[in-house]
């Protein structure tokens, strides 16, 4: 009896143990997220409610790898494998806040990546379609959608500067990789009075792109210098 009381003992202060663990592990990140938003958005002008409040829900530090989780909220990119990134925090607002998104709008994001901008989008609007060129990547962020309950996040497995004329025409189109010029088919995919956000430039460097559409054709503006990983496919760079 003794020993079976010792065995229950050791288990249960090994269970209060885990769970104090994960509530000061919740505890931090929620912490560090919420210095993410003050310092690293509101600090630099990002004012939209609607970008602030899904920032400060989602949990960034689930969308990188346990080894990074750390370093989650910092600011600046981490690396995600297959030689891609999850964007600086502020790069993720600036370009949800920029694409202008409403509670009954269906946008497209061209690349999903480790699905960090396609879930803040989720928390927003109506319904997310993204697309992912690398299977692992599209794989294990269709996973973690489904872990997460975001069930308005339609995903799929293709060459994303084709875009996704099935589903179209979309109120916002986002693209989270650094294309030469602006790929046609995407615009032909924008409905009048849609929004897109695009990086444009060489290699190494782009502007961050903002284009309107209506009904006398397409406006531009251009909002300041990025760097973005290349926006590979066939209307994008050629894979080396």
């Amino acid at each position: 009896m003794c020993l079976k009381l010792n065995f229950i003992t050791f288990q249960f202060f090994i269970s209060i143990s885990r769970h104090l663990t994960l509530d000061e592990n919740s505890i931090k990140y929620e912490r560090q997220q919420e210095e993410m938003v003050k310092k690293q958005i509101e600090a630099r002008g990002v004012t939209d409610p609607k970008v602030l409040s899904a920032m400060r829900k989602v949990p960034r530090h689930l969308f990188v790898s346990e080894a990074l989780r750390d370093q989650a909220y910092g600011d600046f990119p981490l690396p995600i494998g297959e030689q891609q990134t999850i964007s600086q925090p502020y790069i993720v607002a600036e370009m949800t806040q920029a694409l202008q998104p409403g509670e009954d709008d269906r946008v497209l994001e061209i690349g999903t990546g480790s699905g960090y901008q396609a879930a803040i989008l989720a928390e927003i609007v109506f319904r997310v379609y993204t697309i992912e060129r690398i299977r692992s990547l599209f794989v294990k962020s269709r996973k973690l959608f489904d872990k997460l309950h975001y069930h308005n996040i339609v995903t799929k497995y293709s060459d994303g500067t084709s875009g996704w004329a099935e589903e179209g025409p979309f109120d916002g189109i986002i693209v989270t990789a650094g294309a030469p010029e602006i790929p046609n088919l995407l615009v032909s995919q924008l409905a009048v009075g849609g929004r897109m956000v695009i990086p444009v430039g060489d290699r190494y460097s782009q502007n961050l792109v903002k284009l309107y559409k209506d009904e006398h054709g397409i406006h531009k503006t251009n909002l300041g210098g990025c760097r973005f990983v290349k926006l590979v496919g066939e209307y994008g760079w050629r894979e080396s």
